[in-house]
């Protein structure tokens, strides 16, 4: 039986992080594609054909692993040895892989996964390798880092960037078999102690532990070997080695075994995550203008109603239904969730907002010398005496009801723009579960904190 399928230090995976992934993303397609497609915008549009992509990958369980390095350090040559063929191109100059490829590997004949070659980071300038650097670590569920001796700065730095893409990262060390055997060992374990003062290099050595750095030499330097024939000739003759890739075949199966599958959930789910949040606001940005105008009206709406109720308790309460309803018709507007985290911080505008109108009440008693109500009970009637009081009072308290409304509707945006992450099988619902579940021994446990959005939907700030 493969290692991909069983391993002896951890229980068989489960489809369960899988299944809520794919329900996940199924439910963001279904609520952006149904009304959106055929009318979005090149930008829209591509972030459903990433969701769509993402969602495809995860039915077919197909890993995707990349591989970064500098020019001359064997990324090609790597990817040749694990899938046992020739296939991409390698040589002495440097600069051999001119754009990212991918090429198909299944280890075990079920099994598949994506080896995605890339060139020299040090021969690409600028935005350009950003670019390209970005968008394969956004496809990437692992990374292979490869480098061919002691490490420089510039790799060093190369490693620090890609670690702030939260991806479970092997640091290869090829071409061993260049060096004598005391050599080797000696760059082996400084490679397995990697330390910095910085934050950066810190987290760099959480996620890159001695379990996580490999040797190999996956295309070795010919060798002479003398042939004795039985006559007595002898020849010289160059062979060419076998490559020695067995350990980083090893470790790519075992961190699969233990924890592929959860792997795979969280990187589509971190995707959903950002392409969810591009969509919202895409949304948000095109009806902007619409969403100003209601929020103003409603404004208008709940100062008028303050300012003309002379009973203080209908204040309140006519403050929350209106304040409702503005969330609803924004809700309706952009054909956006209201999920239990958007009502659940909106209520806290909402009662920010009737404890204004509470306050302005006692304070126009103390301005006005009377309140609204106030002024009634005492008059018992009209009274032209009173209107001063009632009129200073209603304008008080309708400015103040009207301004509640236009934040309260600010707010509403703003969480329609990230709630539905969080509502059932949000993206970012989905990675907490798998990541309360995940156990601690797991490269994905060391990335925990960085996986979990901020803020928590439990205590998100003001």
């Amino acid at each position: 039986m493969s290692n991909l399928e069983t391993s002896t230090n951890s229980p068989a995976p489960t489809s369960l992080d899988l299944d809520r992934a794919r329900a996940s993303l199924q439910q963001s397609l279904s609520r952006y594609a149904a009304e959106k497609v055929g009318t979005v915008s090149p930008s829209l549009q591509s972030d459903l054909d990433a969701l769509a992509y993402t969602l495809t990958k995860l039915e077919q369980t197909s890993y995707s692993i990349a591989v970064f390095g500098l020019v001359s350090r064997g990324k090609s040559a790597v990817l040749n040895a694990l899938i046992g063929e020739k296939v991409l191109e390698t040589g002495p100059l440097n600069g051999v892989t001119r754009f990212p490829r991918s090429i198909r590997w299944s280890p075990d004949g079920t099994t598949q996964i994506d080896l995605i070659d890339t060139p020299g980071l040090d021969e690409i300038d600028g935005e350009a390798r950003a670019t390209m650097a970005a968008e394969v670590v956004r496809q990437a569920d692992l990374i292979l880092f490869i480098i061919a001796g002691d490490i420089t700065q510039l790799e060093y730095q190369a490693l620090r960037e890609l670690r702030l893409a939260q991806k479970p990262l092997l640091l290869v060390f090829n071409k061993s078999d260049l060096y004598p055997e005391q050599e080797r060992q000696t760059i082996y374990q400084q490679l397995q102690n990697l330390s910095g003062d910085t934050v950066s290099d810190e987290l760099l050595q959480r996620l890159l532990s001695a379990d996580e750095v490999v040797m190999v030499a996956a295309d070795p330097a010919p060798i002479q070997v003398r042939i004795e024939y039985p006559d007595g000739t002898k020849k010289y003759e160059w062979e060419q080695p076998t490559p020695q890739i067995a350990p980083l075949q090893q470790k790519i199966q075992e961190l699969l075994a233990r924890e592929g599958r959860s792997l795979l959930a969280i990187n589509a789910l971190v995707q959903a995550r950002l392409a969810e949040g591009n969509l919202a606001k895409i949304t948000l940005d095109g009806m902007q203008s619409e969403a100003n105008t209601l929020v103003w009206r409603f404004a208008q709406y709940k100062a008028i109603a303050v300012a003309a109720n002379p009973i203080a308790i209908f204040d309140v309460l006519g403050g929350v239904v209106v304040d409702a309803i503005l969330i609803g018709s924004l809700a309706k507007l952009y054909n956006l969730p209201m999920t239990k985290y958007e009502i659940r911080k909106l209520l806290s505008g909402v009662v920010f907002s009737s404890a204004s109108l509470l306050l302005g009440e006692l304070a126009t008693g103390v301005v006005f010398g009377v309140g609204k109500t106030t002024a009634l009970i005492i008059s018992g009637t009209f009274n032209v005496a009173a209107l001063p009081g009632y009129l200073g009072a209603g304008a008080v308290q309708g400015a103040i009801a009207g301004y509640g409304a236009y934040m309260v509707g600010k707010a509403a945006q703003t969480y329609l723009s990230t709630g539905a992450t969080w509502g059932q099988l949000g993206a970012n619902t989905v990675i907490r579960e798998i990541l309360d579940r995940i156990d601690d021994a797991t490269i994905i446990a060391r990335l925990r904190d960085e996986l979990l959005p901020t803020p928590a939907p439990e205590d998100p700030p003001v």
